[in-house]
C-alpha cells in the first residue's frame, strides 16, 4: 500500500510540473482588454504619414497641354541604340537639410508635409508654368520591420502608405507565444533622431497611441518573454535532461511496484 502511495505521489508531482509549466496568464496573451467605451480619435483616423530625410518620393506633373508638363518629370536616359528600352521615371530624395531638388523649379523643403500637403504646395507654384496642373506624389521606400518573437520577422513593404502596428504584426505571422505581448518596442527615425517607445498591445489605449499607424521604416521587436530566456538558457540539452528525468521516474516506478 505504502508503495502505491509513492507512485501516486510521484505521478501527481509529475503531472503539477507539467500544468505549472503549460499554464500562462490570459491576462499576458490576449490582445485589446476591455475594449468597451473605446472611442479613436478622429486625428488618428485621418492619419497621413510625414515625409522624412532619407525618404524617397515619386512624383509625377501631368496637364492637359503633356509638352508643357514634360520638363517637370525626370526619367532614367534610356541606353543609346535601345529601341525597346522604356525610360523609366525618377525619384527624389529627400536631403539632410529635407530638400528635393525638382526640375525647373529648384530646390524645394518637404520635410515634415504629408505627401497631400506637398501635393497642394506643388501644384500652387506649378500654376505659375502650367495650366491646371496635376501632381501625383507617392512613396517610393514605405516599409516596416517587424523582428523578434513573431512567426515570419522581416521587412514588408507597404504600397498604400499607411498601416498599423497591428497591420504589421499580421504581416508577419503573429507573435510566438512567447512573445512579450505589453512590451512591444517601436523604433523610429523622426527629425533625424532615433525614437523609442514601448507599446501594450493588450491594454485598449493603443488605438488612440500617436504610435498606433506606423511611419515608414519603423522597426517592431517583440521581445521573447522569461519562459522563453530561460528555456535559450538551458540549451540544446533540454530534451536530454527532460528524458533523462522521465527515465528516471519509471525506473523508480518499477523499483517501488
Amino acid at each position: 500500500m505504502k508503495k502505491n502511495t509513492l507512485v501516486f505521489a510521484y505521478f501527481s508531482l509529475l503531472i503539477t510540473i507539467l500544468s505549472v509549466a503549460s499554464c500562462a496568464s490570459p491576462a499576458k496573451i490576449v490582445y485589446f482588454q476591455d475594449l468597451e467605451g473605446v472611442e479613436v480619435n478622429d486625428t488618428l483616423i485621418n492619419y497621413q504619414p510625414k515625409i522624412q530625410v532619407g525618404d524617397l518620393l515619386s512624383i509625377n506633373v501631368s496637364a492637359v497641354d503633356a509638352e508643357a508638363a514634360l520638363p517637370f518629370n525626370l526619367y532614367e536616359t534610356p541606353i543609346l541604340g535601345n529601341t525597346a528600352t522604356t525610360a523609366k521615371p525618377l525619384t527624389y530624395l529627400v536631403d539632410a537639410e529635407g530638400n528635393i531638388h525638382f526640375p525647373v523649379i529648384g530646390k524645394l523643403n518637404v520635410l515634415d508635409l504629408t505627401t497631400m500637403e506637398l501635393n497642394t504646395k506643388l501644384t500652387t507654384i506649378l500654376e505659375t508654368y502650367i495650366k491646371n496642373p496635376i501632381v501625383n506624389i507617392r512613396f517610393t521606400n514605405f516599409k516596416v520591420t517587424v523582428m523578434g518573437q513573431v512567426k515570419k520577422p522581416g521587412s514588408y513593404e507597404v504600397p498604400n502608405e499607411r498601416i498599423t502596428i497591428v497591420d504589421a504584426i499580421g504581416l508577419a505571422g503573429d507573435l510566438e507565444i512567447h512573445g512579450k505581448r505589453k512590451n512591444v518596442l517601436l523604433i523610429r527615425e523622426q527629425n533625424g533622431k532615433r525614437v523609442f517607445v514601448n507599446l501594450d498591445l493588450t491594454n485598449k489605449e493603443l488605438f488612440n497611441s500617436p504610435y498606433y499607424y506606423l511611419a515608414q521604416n519603423d522597426v517592431i521587436y517583440v521581445e521573447p518573454n522569461r519562459t522563453q530566456v530561460n528555456a535559450s538558457a538551458v540549451g540544446a540539452n533540454t530534451s536530454v535532461i527532460l528524458s533523462t528525468i522521465s527515465i528516471l521516474l519509471s525506473m523508480v516506478t518499477i523499483f517501488l511496484l
